[in-house]
């Protein structure tokens, strides 16, 4: 059976976008960061992550019109395997993706953002395994919840980590075909000062 993680975080996204409780106002639009030898850093959201050597860059592809950048954009999509190219399994997906508050007024805290993301997620057959709760990375306090998905003889793992900064929720979506994979990928993401990353 093909199993293509794209599917379901383009749809994921776009169910955001449908949820959206009001025409959102014009926030400024987040840099989208660089990747320099397999490192994605965004300075101005002070994110790393190490990209696996030998996985696929489809940001580009999936970050839509320029046009849509002040209510949402994807940051970073990088897949295990190309998406586009047939195969059984999971493709282990890295998704890091900001959407505008001024779209979700009543989103005060990260934990309020995981309501939308929940339903999202689980329109996409997946179950809740951890609701949202504390999580951090380094020094760096996020909320986390875990997701997982039977399909035919595999089980698709996702855990997503959002946090809130300058006026976007900013999530961090890991796929994986199991737990330990899911958490050797959220122990490449990492944050460093908004002025200066080491390498």
């Amino acid at each position: 059976m093909r199993i293509f993680a794209v599917f379901f975080l383009l749809c994921t996204l776009a169910v955001f976008a449908q949820q959206s409780p009001k025409q959102p106002k014009a926030t400024a639009p987040l840099a989208n960061g660089s990747v320099t030898d397999s490192l994605y850093h965004n300075p101005q959201l002070g994110i790393i992550f190490r990209i696996i050597q030998g996985w696929v860059d489809r940001t580009e592809q999936t970050r839509g019109s320029p046009d849509n950048s002040s209510t949402g954009q994807v940051l970073l999509a990088v897949f295990e395997h190309p998406p586009e190219v047939k195969d059984e399994g999971i493709n282990s997906a890295v998704i890091i993706a900001a959407e505008s508050l001024s779209a979700y007024p009543d989103v005060k805290t990260a934990a309020d953002y995981f309501e939308p993301l929940t339903e999202a997620v689980t329109a996409q057959g997946f179950k809740v395994v951890n609701g949202p709760y504390q999580a951090s990375v380094g020094a760096k306090a996020l909320v986390r919840s875990d997701f997982n998905k039977e399909i035919s003889t595999f089980t698709m793992h996702q855990s997503s980590l959002v946090m809130l900064s300058k006026g976007y929720a900013v999530s961090f979506t890991f796929l994986g075909s199991s737990e330990d994979e899911v958490e050797h990928l959220i122990e490449r993401l990492s944050f460093a000062s908004t002025t200066s990353v080491k390498h």
